[in-house]
C-alpha cells in the first residue's frame, strides 16, 4: 500500500486550518463544541498536530507584540447569513495579515524568519538562518527569530554553545530565564538549569544582564570569564574560568566530575535525567565524586553510585531517587 503524498494545495489547506484553530482556541468566545471539533481535526492526521504546534510557536512570538489601541465597538445590523460574515472576515484577514506582517517587520515587532530546534537523543549541531552555528546539549530546546533591528534566540531549556555570525548592525540576543546575553559576533556557552543561568565566554565579548526588565545593557564579559544569575539577582555574578575548566566537555559527549561535592555535581547530573536525583541531607551532599561519564548513560552513573561511594539509593514520595549516606560505625576506643 503506497503512502499518499500531499499536494501543495492540500498542505496549504492544513496550514490555513491550523492558523484558524489557533485563532479560535485563543478567542474568548470559543465554544466547547468548537474545541471538540478541533480535537477531531487534530487527531485526524499526524501533520495536523505538527502544523498546529508550529502555529502555536509563531503565536508565542507574536505574544511579544505591542497591544493594539482599544477599538470603540460599532453596532451594526445582524447579517442575514452566517456564511457572509465568515466570508467578509476571511477577506479582511487575507488583506490585513500581509499588511500587518509587512508593517510589523519594519516597526521591529514581527520577525521575517523563525526556527525551532530540539535535541533529544544526541548532541545536535544546527545552523541558524543568519549563519550562526549552534550546538545543543541533550534535552535542550531553543527558538530563533530574525527581527529588523536584532536577532533573537530564546533558550527554553538546557544548554547551547553559540558561534555567532558577526554583524555589528544586527546584534544577537539570547534570552535565558529572566536575563539576556547580547553580542555582535563571538563564541559562548549558555546553560539554564531550572531558573538559574550560567554563561561562559570563549571568544569575543558579551553583555549579560540578570533581568531583561532592568535598564542598561548589563555587565561585559571578556574571554575566560563566566557569569551566573538567578531570580531576583540585580546584577550577574562574574568570575574567572581556568584552563582546566571542563564545563564544555558535553560537546564531546562527556560529563567530567572533578572531585566535587555530590551536592555540586547534582545539577550537572540532573540535566540528563527525566526526574532529578536528590541527596538526603548535608552529610550526603558533602561526599566527593569524580570521574568521566558518557552523557548518554547518566542513568548508568546513578545506578553505579552505591558501588563507588558509601551511599545507598531510595525513592521519595514524588518518585525521585534519593542518595543516602551509609552511617559510619563508631570507632572502638
Amino acid at each position: 500500500m503506497t503512502e499518499h503524498t500531499l499536494s501543495e494545495a492540500e498542505y496549504d489547506a492544513i496550514t490555513d486550518a491550523a492558523a484558524h484553530w489557533c485563532m479560535r482556541l485563543h478567542a474568548n468566545d470559543c465554544t466547547g463544541q468548537e474545541r471538540l471539533a478541533f480535537e477531531q481535526w487534530r487527531d485526524a492526521h499526524p501533520l495536523h498536530a505538527f502544523e498546529y504546534e508550529a502555529m502555536l510557536e509563531i503565536w508565542e512570538v507574536a505574544g511579544d507584540l505591542p497591544s493594539p489601541a482599544p477599538v470603540v465597538p460599532i453596532v451594526r445590523p445582524k447579517p442575514k447569513t452566517p456564511w457572509r460574515t465568515f466570508g467578509m472576515a476571511a477577506a479582511v484577514c487575507a488583506l490585513a495579515l500581509p499588511l500587518a506582517a509587512y508593517s510589523g517587520w519594519h516597526l521591529g515587532w514581527v520577525p521575517n524568519s523563525y526556527q525551532h530546534f530540539e535535541a533529544s537523543g544526541n548532541v545536535r549541531h544546527v545552523t541558524l538562518n543568519d549563519g550562526t552555528e549552534v550546538e545543543l546539549n541533550l534535552g535542550s530546546e531553543l527558538t530563533y527569530s530574525n527581527y529588523k533591528d536584532h536577532r533573537q534566540v530564546t533558550l527554553k531549556k538546557g544548554e547551547a554553545f553559540f558561534s555567532v555570525s558577526h554583524d555589528t548592525r544586527h546584534p544577537f540576543v539570547v534570552k535565558a530565564a529572566e536575563g539576556r546575553i547580547r553580542v555582535t559576533g563571538t563564541q559562548f556557552n549558555v546553560w539554564m538549569y531550572e531558573d538559574k543561568v550560567k554563561v561562559n565566554l570563549i571568544e569575543g565579548s558579551v553583555l549579560v544582564t540578570s533581568n531583561d526588565d532592568l535598564p542598561g545593557d548589563g555587565l561585559r564579559l571578556g574571554p575566560s570569564m563566566q557569569a551566573n544569575y538567578g531570580p531576583g539577582d540585580f546584577i550577574p555574578r562574574i568570575s574567572q574560568t581556568y584552563d582546566n575548566d571542563t564545563s564544555l566537555a558535553w560537546r564531546q559527549g562527556k560529563l567530567v566530575l572533578d572531585d566535587m561535592a555530590l551536592s555540586d555535581a547534582l545539577p550537572l547530573i540532573n540535566r540528563y535525567l527525566d526526574q532529578p536525583l536528590v541527596v538526603a541531607d548535608h552529610n550526603t551532599g558533602s561526599i566527593r565524586i569524580g570521574g568521566i561519564y558518557n552523557i548518554k548513560d547518566i542513568n548508568g552513573l546513578v545506578k553505579s553510585l552505591p558501588r563507588v561511594l558509601p551511599v545507598y539509593l531510595t525513592r521519595n514520595q514524588s518518585g525521585n531517587l534519593v542518595v543516602n549516606s551509609i552511617p559510619q560505625k563508631p570507632s572502638k576506643s
